[in-house]
């Protein structure tokens, strides 16, 4: 089964973790797939705007914590984010095209990360945004530690990166997390939207994106490296041991 749906309309790339079955939670080769659609989508001039959603009830779960497993011991954290999720989210933030999150459910971890470097993000109201991390004795990554609180500031993000409770869809847009909520058919106005911003000026668009990405993410890239360090180091804790066996367990973290 493919991980990965790209579906081109009328200048509208439309593409959906296809993972349902995992909560689309990512793995190398989604993001694998995910790099090279989006570079592949750059370079297309028939591609115009970009859709980002997830098959089924579920946006994203972050990464896939049992392919993480099957490589313990031989898998470098810091190794592992720069070769996936750091170039990924900056090529989202670099695409010269709108880039637009479907978020049609739960969104978390790494997952959220790649919904907050989209242009744009459309939550249907069962959307859910968890920060996780702090479940299994993690820092935030995926660009997570700039981007909310960039959008909801820096005492709301703290709060549920400590708490781990969900934010709800009517929470998320009166925080700023989304730009709109949609009751019914999230893909359908989602899609209309996409289409309206295809038939615009795209390259002034691409412009003001990168103009955009200069004055709020100058240090992304250094952001997205201290992540990576910050992660290494949380990877070989007790306390990531520990989260990841009451995980396994489905059981409460006790620290």
């Amino acid at each position: 089964m493919q991980t990965l749906l790209s579906n081109l309309q009328s200048g509208v790339r439309t593409l959906t973790i296809n993972r349902p079955e995992r909560a689309n939670a990512y793995s190398l080769e989604l993001i694998t797939s995910l790099l090279r659609t989006f570079e592949d989508a750059s370079r297309d001039p028939k591609t115009r705007v970009l859709v980002l959603t997830g098959a089924g009830t579920s946006f994203g779960s972050g990464h896939d914590i049992h392919e993480m497993l099957q490589g313990a011991g031989d898998i470098s954290y810091r190794e592992h984010l720069q070769k996936t999720y750091n170039p990924l989210i900056l090529k989202i933030r670099q695409i010269p095209k709108p880039v637009i999150a479907a978020v049609n459910g739960m969104c978390a971890g790494a997952s959220l990360g790649i919904a907050l470097a989209c242009d744009l993000r459309f939550a249907a109201d069962e959307a859910k945004f968890v920060v996780g991390f702090g479940g299994i004795g993690l820092v935030p990554d995926s660009g997570v530690s700039l981007f909310l609180p960039a959008l909801i500031g820096l005492g709301r993000a703290m709060e549920y990166y400590l708490s781990n409770e969900p934010i709800s869809a009517g929470q998320a847009l009166k925080w700023g997390l989304v730009n709109r909520v949609v009751p019914f058919n999230l893909m359908e106005a989602v899609q209309d939207t996409a289409a309206q911003l295809a038939q615009g000026p795209i390259g002034a668009y691409g412009s003001t994106k990168q103009a955009f990405n200069k004055a709020m993410y100058p240090h992304l890239e250094e952001v997205l490296s201290t992540e990576a360090d910050l992660q290494e180091e949380a990877s070989k804790s007790d306390e990531h041991r520990k989260g990841v066996e009451a995980f396994l367990g489905k059981r409460k973290s006790e620290f």
